[in-house]
């Protein structure tokens, strides 16, 4: 079933990243069904961003915090009291982990554990969903589609720093947790796509600079495989995820989150078709070894989010490459970011 107000309505959430790019459009959609939701985040990283396009901050509570500082972050967490905790803030940027890996290891594994760590302090909580990445996998070269059985590893700082947060939010999980009736689990969710992301070296909003200003967009990887889909679907399942562990304890876990594995696509065949939504643009490929280390396939299986969350995607990748171009287009010319956010989330809710 679809996240409903039914549920959401009147519930405290406290949603950490709410500022970026998938935080952003979770605001918009939990305040939609009625859920009371703190945001705890840095200010907004790039500008544009969609935080402030679509007005985000008029939906909720905010809170600029930085959580690697543990103290700053514990007195919000013990005013909210919340009953629901979606953890979003990360340093999300692969590239990025190279020129700083520090900071992605203390934001990403220190700041997820002093989270957690809040959490022991208050009776309120009763669901926390962590959010991590399909790259936590160990991916030594081509394999079979992974599932959250699978070995954890990181050859990048990002990857690294993510597979740490799997195993500390397990330690949590098992070691504070669980006997409290606290429901943890994390989600794994494949490369999402989606109007308002501005973030750099992510592929469609380099292909919008780069055509918006009439410059050629520069690949480096047009062979790489990953699981693309619209943010709408993962946030989709974090919310469903909640909903189930609300009534279901015993539900806590590991979750992938994205298309059939038959449905992946390689970078090239996504710009292609962002290309021909977008009506113009040229595209130079590269050869694939330019730059730092990335996997060269990266493939997820989403059986077990399907079967015990009743997760199935909504939009195929057509759909969410062009929704996505629609998005953009009608943000440069003029109309609001909110009302674009909206139209997508009317839009994928009325599918069945």
């Amino acid at each position: 079933m679809p996240p409903t107000d039914s549920f959401w309505g009147g519930k405290r959430v406290l949603l950490t990243g709410h500022t970026g790019f998938k935080g952003s459009w979770l605001s918009l959609w939990m305040a939609s069904l009625g859920a009371r939701v703190t945001g705890v985040s840095l200010p907004p990283a790039t500008e544009p961003n969609l935080y402030h396009l679509a007005h985000v901050d008029k939906t909720l509570d905010s809170y600029y915090c930085d959580i690697r500082v543990e103290k700053a972050l514990v007195p919000i967490v013990r005013t909210v009291l919340p009953e629901i905790v979606v953890h979003l803030a990360a340093q999300p940027l692969v590239r990025a982990s190279y020129r700083v890996p520090i900071e992605t290891l203390a934001t990403n594994i220190m700041g997820t554990t002093h989270l957690l760590e809040s959490l022991r302090a208050i009776d309120s909580v009763r669901v926390v969903v962590i959010v991590t990445t399909d790259k936590v996998y160990k991916n030594p070269g081509p394999s079979n589609p992974y599932t959250e059985d699978d070995a954890l590893g990181g050859h990048d700082p990002y990857s690294a720093s993510k597979a740490a947060c799997e195993i500390v939010t397990d330690c949590y999980r098992a070691s504070f947790l669980k006997d409290r009736a606290v429901a943890v689990a994390t989600a794994r969710a494949g490369n999402v796509i989606g109007g308002g992301d501005w973030a750099a070296d992510r592929l469609i909003p380099d292909a919008i600079r780069a055509w918006s200003s009439g410059h050629t967009l520069h690949v480096r990887r047009p062979n790489a495989v990953r699981p693309w889909q619209h943010v709408l679907e993962p946030l989709s399942g974090y919310m469903s995820l909640v909903e189930k562990l609300w009534d279901n304890q015993s539900l806590a876990g590991a979750y992938n989150f994205g298309p059939p594995a038959h449905e992946t696509a390689t970078v090239r065949e996504v710009l292609e078709l962002a290309r021909a939504a977008y009506g113009h643009g040229e595209v130079a490929y590269g050869n694939g070894s330019e730059g730092t280390y990335e996997a060269e396939s990266l493939i997820l299986k989403v059986e077990k989010a399907r079967t015990l969350l009743g997760v199935e995607p909504k939009w195929p990748l057509a759909t969410a490459v062009e929704r996505t171009m629609q998005w953009y287009d009608g943000q440069a010319g003029g109309q609001s970011g909110r009302i674009l956010c909206e139209a997508d989330l009317t839009a994928y809710r009325a599918v069945d």
